[in-house]
Order: structure tokens, then C-alpha cells, then sequence
């Protein structure tokens, strides 16, 4: 439960699509002058490094977001992102979403991160150290049980579990179900992967056929980067989705179609 380490996989063409539109609804929601509340459920350490031999091993940034940040321009909030957190730490720095999302956000808004694993989250604390967050040490899941609705309540939720915990799949319509009672504003944001054998399916049906609010499904599909790799795309479902994100999904699929 507690091996999962996303640096050999940071900067990947899921973390693109994943990043890119989490970077867009931040940027939306942060045009309005009210405060917001973000809250990730598996926070990963929050920075990596791209020249590390972890990262090199898989060469899944290599074939990820060293090509597609061309996509993006200058002003786009992921590229402005990406840039921000290269100047404060360096030219193969590349940002988990939560600092990612610190990034974005203003000193008026709320950082909830929640992160089990004990190593990734002493790296979580260390890459967080300038940003005023609460990081919790505890079951993501819990923790979004437990401080939804939030105060500031307009926010954001990212839901993005590893799935090595194969009750995953099962268990999240569920969760997003109940959360989504709790906190009808939010907008809940659930990544997951697009594997051969099609585990995610039966996950997917079981939401769409909830009574959620403004769903928004999108996934893009990639070639795995060695042979032996089980994922082949990936995919983002979102719950009172923002106006104007099925726009960007579109010009996102686009970029991917394109490969």
C-alpha cells in the first residue's frame, strides 16, 4: 500500500493531461475574487526531479512532457506553472499537482494535502516549506471524509490514487458519491488510468450513472513507453465541471490525437 513513488513516473503524457487541465480550472476559478479551498487526496512529494536516474530509468518524462510543453504557450496557466516552479528550483524541476496548485492559488486561499506514504511525505513537507498548506498525514480518502465541505467552501478536489490498492476502483463512485452529497459546490476532480485490461470501465459506468452534478468525462490514449507497460491513455472525470472545460479538453485531445 505504501510503495507506490510517482518519480519514476513524473512529467508522463497522463501527468500532461492531468496537470494541464487541473492547471486550467484553477486559473478559472482564481479569475473570481472569492477565495477557494484545494484538496488532494494522494499528494505525492510534490517536486520532482527530472535528471534523476529514477526518472531516467522508465523515460516516461522523455516521452511526455518534454515534448508536449511545446503545446502549450506562454500564457497558458500549466506552461506559466511549469515555469514558475523551474525558476525556484531549478531546469529539471517538475511539479506534482499540488505544487502545481500552490502555484497557481493566492495567499487567500486554502491548501489541504493529504499523503501516506512516509518518505514521499517528509519530500512533500520540504516542497511545500514557502507555501501556507496543511498537509495531513493520513488516508487521502479520509481526510477528504473529514474537512469536506471545506471553508472556504467554492473549491477543488483532486482524487488520484495510484490504483495499486485494486479496491480502488470499486470503492471511489462510492466515495465520490458521498462526498459530492456533502459538498455539492466543489468540483471533484478524479484521475485514473486507461490499462489494457480495461479496469477502469466498470469504475466510469458506475459514476455516470450516479446523480452527480455538471459530469465531464475526457481521455486520451498514448502508446506505452516500454512494451511491458499496462497503460495505454488516460483519463480525467470531473463533477460540476467549469464552463468552458469541455472547450479545452477538445484542443487538448487535439495535441494527443496528433502523437
Amino acid at each position: 500500500m505504501l510503495s507506490y513513488q510517482h518519480i519514476y513516473h513524473a512529467g508522463n503524457l497522463a501527468d500532461v493531461q492531468k496537470h494541464a487541465l487541473m492547471a486550467w480550472v484553477l486559473d478559472y476559478m482564481t479569475a473570481k475574487d472569492k477565495p477557494l479551498s484545494y484538496l488532494e487526496t494522494h499528494a505525492g512529494r510534490g517536486l520532482y526531479d527530472l535528471g534523476s536516474e529514477e526518472a531516467a530509468k522508465t523515460g516516461e518524462a522523455a516521452a511526455g512532457i518534454a515534448i508536449a510543453e511545446a503545446w502549450f504557450d506562454e500564457g497558458h496557466p500549466y506552461r506559466r506553472a511549469l515555469a514558475s516552479v523551474r525558476a525556484q528550483f531549478g531546469e529539471n524541476a517538475y511539479a506534482g499537482s499540488p505544487l502545481l496548485a500552490a502555484n497557481l492559488l493566492r495567499a487567500s486561499d486554502k491548501l489541504h494535502l493529504a499523503e501516506l506514504h512516509p518518505g514521499e511525505g517528509d519530500a512533500l513537507e520540504d516542497a511545500m516549506a514557502m507555501f501556507s498548506v496543511k498537509i495531513h498525514r493520513q488516508d487521502g480518502f479520509a481526510m477528504a471524509h473529514a474537512v469536506c465541505p471545506p471553508e472556504p467552501r467554492r473549491g477543488v478536489l483532486l482524487i488520484d490514487p495510484s490504483y495499486e490498492i485494486k479496491t480502488d476502483f470499486d470503492r471511489i463512485p462510492g466515495i465520490i458519491g458521498k462526498l459530492h452529497k456533502k459538498w455539492n459546490v466543489g468540483v471533484i476532480a478524479l484521475w485514473y488510468p486507461i490499462l489494457k485490461d480495461g479496469s477502469h470501465l466498470p469504475m466510469v459506468t458506475a459514476l455516470e450513472f450516479q446523480n452527480l452534478s455538471k459530469t465531464l468525462r475526457h481521455e486520451v490514449r498514448f502508446p506505452p513507453v516500454k512494451d511491458k507497460h499496462r497503460m495505454i491513455g488516460s483519463g480525467m472525470f470531473f463533477v460540476n465541471a467549469p464552463w468552458g472545460l469541455e472547450a479545452e479538453t477538445q484542443t487538448l485531445s487535439a495535441k494527443f490525437e496528433a502523437l
